[in-house]
């Protein structure tokens, strides 16, 4: 991993990662009292189950985007080219608590990338190979925004899916 000078957070951010932070809360949150059993439940037809749309984050989302791209480490790099790892797939032998410790751990490594990389910085890598030439991420600021929506589309996937496994409703206004 390059050496990198630790950058002061100016407000913007700050801002952009307390949005962020708040979506990977919500997403623990959606999760928070199931058991083993409930996350690895699939209640959708897909077959997608919550562990494994963790998993998909920790590793397709936090740790491809922020180690990958922004910072280009070269492990990450390596990983996503030799693939096909399917992050939705949570093995029986693997404990939710270590799936849930992974988003978090992934999480973290993200935000040391963000702490220490002003926001204009482009990035350091893109893989042509599995998404064509065109990246449209131009910078730190446009993969935190990028994070930030697909994090929170997959927290409302969450939202639904435990309302289905035990009737828990997350931030809603009514009971109507």
């Amino acid at each position: 991993m390059p050496e990198t000078t630790v950058v002061p957070l100016d407000p913007e951010s700050e801002m952009l990662l307390a949005y962020l932070d708040a979506q990977r809360r919500h997403v623990l949150g959606a999760l928070d009292g199931l058991d083993e059993e409930a996350l690895r439940r699939p209640v959708l037809p897909s077959g997608w189950n919550c562990l494994g749309l963790v998993r998909h984050l920790a590793l397709d989302v936090e740790r491809f985007w922020f180690r990958g791209v922004v910072a280009g480490e070269q492990e990450v790099i390596d990983a996503a080219l030799t693939g096909p790892d399917d992050a939705w797939q949570v093995g029986p032998d693997v404990p939710a608590a270590s799936v849930l410790d992974l988003y978090r751990d992934q999480s973290a490594l993200a935000d040391a990338v963000i702490v220490r990389t002003p926001l204009s910085t482009p990035p350091a890598w893109w893989p042509a190979e599995l998404f064509g030439p065109d990246n449209s991420i131009r910078d730190l600021r446009e993969a935190i925004l990028h994070v930030t929506v697909e994090t929170a589309c997959h927290a409302g996937h969450l939202d639904a899916v435990r309302e289905l496994i035990d009737g828990k409703k997350w931030l809603v206004l009514t009971d109507s």
